[in-house]
């Protein structure tokens, strides 16, 4: 496994282990804290949150694992996000909220619901309209000096909506968590993954497979990329399209860190595997062109 540095004194394995999937995994407490340990067996130490995962359940649910092993928090790095709230009985609409006291609160929840007494680090879910950066800089401010979070960033931002936020912080934004998959480019082509360099930050990357299309897609992009895939699979000798996907988002400069969202240990080691595999620009291109389905410039 490869480690990233993400700040002082804390680094995250290159793939993170995401759980907004973890209900369908259908794992009892005990088989849960097994998944863990193999997991961890493999090098993959950063895990994956949101408080509103399993309609708010899933964070409680691997709390349960945590109260009873509590020995595995020190060999991991958690991470929540917040700021979403989902229309309910005592939500009208979906929306979102980064007030202050609401940051603080959902922060508690996530500690309280996980059996832990801080995150590692703390993502804004998706950007505001309405957000107002003074009332987010007061909760990071409180959430460090409680020793609540240790780290913070963003997620789904783009450049400006950035660093507008970065400009009144007081503290560093370590990482910005985005889509990005062979089939989904958008965050290189509008900035996004420019600025992760510029900042010397490293991103996250959420469904770089793109929901499983790489593999079942029909579309001509779809079926254009699979067979690049399989040229390239043979060249470098991966075992599956999925790792020479995964070795494409390893290869970028900014050295981003894909989240695997399997339970199955067998498909959360492909990334693993693929960390040893290097793509030439050539090969890199070959997929580009491959899913654009014209040459470059």
């Amino acid at each position: 496994m490869e480690y990233v540095t993400m700040a002082e004194g804390l680094e995250f394995s290159r793939v993170v282990l995401g759980f907004w999937r973890l209900l369908d995994w259908n794992l009892s407490t005990d088989e849960l804290i097994r998944y863990l340990e193999e997991c961890l067996d493999l090098g993959i130490t950063t895990m994956d949150h949101a408080d509103i995962y399993g309609d708010y359940t899933v964070e409680e649910k691997f709390g349960e694992a945590m109260k009873k092993r509590p020995d595995l928090r020190d060999k991991m790095q958690i991470i929540s996000k917040c700021g979403i709230v989902y229309k309910s009985e005592t939500a009208r609409v979906k929306y979102y909220n980064y007030g202050t006291d609401y940051i603080i609160g959902q922060v508690e929840k996530s500690l309280k619901y996980m059996g832990i007494d801080h995150l590692d680090t703390l993502l804004l879910h998706r950007p505001s309209p309405f957000m107002d950066p003074e009332e987010i800089s007061r909760a990071f401010e409180t959430l460090l000096k409680e020793g609540k979070v240790r780290t913070f960033g963003v997620s789904n931002f783009l450049p400006d909506e950035f660093r507008l936020l970065k400009s009144y912080l007081t503290v560093p934004l370590i990482t910005n968590q985005i889509e990005l998959s062979p089939l989904r480019m958008g965050n290189m082509e509008n900035g996004v993954m420019n600025l992760c360099l510029e900042e010397r930050i490293h991103p996250m990357l959420w469904s770089p497979l793109a929901g499983g299309r790489i593999f079942t897609g029909q579309g001509e992009e779809e079926i254009r990329l699979r067979e690049v895939l399989e040229v390239i699979r043979e060249e470098i000798g991966a075992e599956d399209i999925d790792e020479v996907a995964f070795a494409w988002l390893f290869s970028h400069p900014a050295k981003p860190i894909p989240i695997t969202g399997s339970g199955e240990i067998g498909l959360a080691e492909r990334p693993v595997k693929a960390l040893k595999y290097r793509l030439t620009p050539e090969q890199w291109f070959m997929i580009w062109t491959a899913v654009k389905g014209h040459k470059v410039p």
